[in-house]
């Protein structure tokens, strides 16, 4: 016979887990200093700049 489970535990148990890996997304998305969201910024930026200096020029535009 298999082990009896209270319902309404299993379904608090299952919200928990899934609100705690919520938590930890939004801890790091959250959780940085404005040094660090700058300096992640800066980076994106960057490369932005970089991938738009390597695009070749077509003849039809000006």
């Amino acid at each position: 016979m298999g082990e009896i489970v209270n319902l309404n535990r299993a379904r608090k148990s299952r919200a928990k887990t899934g609100q705690k890996a919520e938590a930890v997304a939004n801890r790091i998305a959250h959780g940085r200093t404005k040094v660090e969201k700058q300096a992640a910024n800066l980076d994106q930026a960057r490369a932005a700049r970089l991938l738009d200096g390597k695009k070749r020029d077509t003849p039809g535009e000006d």
